[in-house]
């Protein structure tokens, strides 16, 4: 009999994870039941030693925090995503190879409402994701504008300047989240403003809602935040951070089996772990 395949997610602390649902559901909607699917916590001063371990015996695993950048010192080869972003949240460990998979949820979540990168791009807050969706947005060619608290315009600043050393001549302005000015394409939540338990909030008002093409909220808990449902009530098109999820999920296993899923299931997919969500994160 053939010997189950085995991956997992690492990180620490792990607590209340979505990926093996995620992963588990993917690999039965591909028909692969041989496929075995865990969880690792891995304390920091571990990660070497483990991630020798894990890439002799795993086919392949995520890497969340706060290993992203750690795990890098141990394989072979870096793709183009995680040389660009500096951070690592797929491996396959059958080529020694680390990926960032965290930008094509992204990108084919803004894709599945309509979106674009290439437009205006109004951009809530600048760390953790939200770099990855600045530089993401200034490579595709699309205006961008950060918008910041007051006490995050130095970083925002500094990111600003990073995307000029990495792509010249991009469009990048930064503002304060109370002096938002103009109407744009796209709106691009990268902030935990609207996270359960503070999910009666919103990091910007109706107005700035309004004057916006579709609506991407990285927040995935709740499934719909204040600010996708203001943004369902004005008539756009808006996606949470499940669709992200699920998307970079959907990347992982292209790379591990070049897998491919119809765009139906995937939605029920999103739809399904958003239900889970507000039901097991409660």
């Amino acid at each position: 009999m053939e010997q189950a395949r085995q991956f997992c997610v690492i990180g620490y602390p792990l607590g209340h994870t979505m990926s093996p649902p995620i992963h588990k559901r993917l690999f039965a909607l591909s028909g692969d039941s041989r496929a075995q699917y865990g969880v690792r916590e891995i304390p920091p001063e571990a990660l070497k030693s483990e991630a020798e371990l894990l890439l002799k015996t795993m086919t392949g695993f995520n890497v969340t925090i706060p290993h992203k950048l750690g795990i890098m010192d141990s394989l072979t080869h870096l793709d183009e995503t995680a040389r660009r972003y500096g951070a690592v949240n797929v491996v396959d460990c059958r080529t020694k190879t680390g990926y960032n998979t965290d930008v094509v949820g992204f990108t084919r979540a803004v894709q599945g409402i309509g979106g674009s990168l290439k437009g205006r791009v109004l951009l809530l807050g600048c760390g953790g994701a939200g770099r990855m969706m600045a530089i993401e947005t200034a490579f595709s060619g699309g205006g961008l504008t950060m918008a910041v608290r007051e006490s995050d315009l130095p970083a925002a600043q500094a990111l600003q300047a990073e995307i000029g050393e990495k792509v010249p001549g991009a469009a990048v302005d930064v503002t304060t989240l109370d002096n938002i000015c103009g109407e744009f394409d796209l709106l691009c939540n990268a902030t935990p403003v609207g996270m359960y338990p503070h999910d009666d909030a919103c990091p910007v008002g109706e107005d700035v809602i309004a004057r916006c093409g579709c609506v991407f909220d990285a927040v995935y808990n709740p499934h719909e935040t204040v600010l996708i449902k203001t943004a369902h009530r004005l008539g756009k098109q808006a996606a949470g951070g499940t669709a992200m999820l699920v998307w970079q999920a959907v990347a992982a296993h292209e790379i591990w089996d070049n897998a491919s899923y119809s765009p139906a299931d995937i939605q029920a997919l999103i739809q399904e772990m958003g239900e889970r969500v507000q039901a097991d994160f409660r």
